[in-house]
């Protein structure tokens, strides 16, 4: 695989539906090897919403690529330890992430999700992202793909990604179509399994005395577990501000009720939780309700946590990315993380094709599924087994999480995040970054079947 400028040859024109995470990275990646696309937002902006995220050095590497790492270092704050408190703020246990280090070269880095968002957003020219684009279905004639719009608009091109979230328009059209063949996975077609509500915000305190981690440049990731079914998350940020989540489980009795058509990050928070948890003591300082207090209200988001993986992403000239294809529990910061290297892996097979005919597509999409299926699943397994470390009230979930605090190894700690860490996406065109730590990297695989390139390893 040559590393030098991309060359001149037949490029597809890529339709992206969904102006998120992963439809930015795309985009940024099409940029770059001069594809033509253009990305349709179904809302009519994208509203700062959202709260803390964080990544691991899986992904740094190919930000050092793009050239973002250090522009996110800046809005960033480092952290080794996720803390365990009860409802009393007493500590349970923690569980360290300073391998991530040693391994990768990297700490996880902690971060508002606006701040991110913004740093993606600016990458993209404004005229390749139209707004109020809600995409209603698609079909294929005449070898492209077409989608129709609510205000009766319609776009053509050679490929259609569906970067449009866990209720993707592009994946229900797609699967509506497969479905008529009798081709689509009966799993498929059936509901979220939806276990939490996620209520979020960033708070900016006027008074920072109250809140002396503030200034203490603390590394701790903090978790406090209620025990009436509720838990809440507080982390400090830079510029003297603190991410804060407040999840609730639902109980059994619920569930089936619970499929909504909405799991966009909202400001709508009708309901009673942060109230119940207003007088309670917060580790960063103050109560919780000045905490709450202290976050613009618009800025405070509510959403429901859905958890699937799809088992088909890919169809003729349809293809999905991220959320759309497998909604994890957003516990570590997997959902993101993996969005973006679903971004970054479709664009070095769309990169790598041959022509812009049907079978060059099907070739790029099944290597593409391929280097991330896989990936992706162990990854949704083992977010929905950290979300129940992190979240879980029942019986059995405060018995694993004992066990995971008290009894498991360090070392079996340091093994699991040095597995996670094996896996390094990077950019097939641009210069590749080697390995800063001392932790084994998986060959880089490229668009081309059988093509790979070891770094560092």
């Amino acid at each position: 695989m040559s590393q030098d400028t991309p060359e001149a040859k037949p490029r597809p024109t890529v339709i992206i539906v969904g102006a998120g995470i992963s439809g930015l990275t795309l985009a940024i990646l099409l940029e770059q090897i001069n594809v033509p696309y253009q990305i349709f937002e179904r809302a009519a902006e994208v509203k700062p919403l959202g709260s803390a995220m964080s990544f691991s050095g899986a992904l740094f590497p190919a930000f050092e690529q793009l050239g973002i790492y250090e522009e996110l270092e800046q809005v960033s704050k480092a952290y080794s330890h996720i803390d365990f408190y009860d409802a009393h703020l007493k500590k349970m246990g923690s569980f360290s992430t300073e391998e991530n280090l040693i391994a990768s070269g990297y700490e996880n880095l902690m971060f508002s999700r606006p701040r991110f968002y913004e740093i993606l957003r600016k990458r993209v020219p404004e005229h390749k992202i139209s707004f109020k684009k809600k995409v209603l279905n698609i079909e294929e004639k005449e070898g492209k793909v077409h989608i129709h719009c609510s205000d009766n608009t319609s776009y053509v091109g050679d490929i259609l990604v569906g970067a449009d979230g866990a209720y993707s328009g592009v994946r229900q059209s797609m699967y509506k179509l497969m479905d008529k063949k009798g081709i689509v996975p009966k799993e498929d077609l059936e509901d979220f399994v939806i276990n939490y509500t996620n209520i979020v915000g960033v708070a900016t305190p006027s008074n920072v005395e109250k809140y002396p981690k503030l200034k203490e440049g603390d590394k701790v990731f903090n978790q406090v577990i209620y025990g009436d079914g509720g838990n809440c998350y507080i982390v400090t940020l830079p510029n003297n501000q603190i991410s804060w989540g407040f999840g609730v489980q639902l109980p059994e009795s619920s569930l089936k009720k619970m499929h909504f058509r909405n799991s966009e990050w909202g400001p709508e928070v009708q309901d009673t939780t942060l109230d119940r948890y207003r007088d309670f003591p917060c580790l960063v300082g103050g109560t919780m309700g000045e905490l709450f207090d202290a976050t613009p209200k618009h800025l405070i988001s509510k959403v429901f946590i859905e958890e699937k993986m799809f088992k088909t992403c890919y169809n003729s000239r349809s293809v999905l990315i991220g959320d759309a294809w497998h909604k994890f529990h957003p516990a570590g910061g997997a959902g993101a993380q993996h969005a973006i290297q679903d971004a970054i892996s479709l664009a070095n097979c769309i990169y790598s094709m041959k022509d812009n005919s049907l079978d060059s597509i099907s070739s790029a999409f099944g290597e593409y599924y391929n280097q991330r299926h896989d990936l992706n699943l162990a990854k949704f397994n083992g977010s929905t087994e950290f979300a129940r470390i992190l979240n879980g009230q029942k019986f059995t979930e405060r018995l694993i999480r004992s066990v995971f605090l008290k009894l498991l190894s360090h070392l079996t700690q340091k093994s699991k995040l040095r597995k996670g860490l094996a896996y390094r996406q990077q950019i097939a065109w641009l210069p590749l970054v080697e390995n800063r730590g001392n932790g084994p990297v998986l060959p880089q695989e490229f668009g081309e079947p059988n093509s790979t390139c070891a770094v560092g390893v």
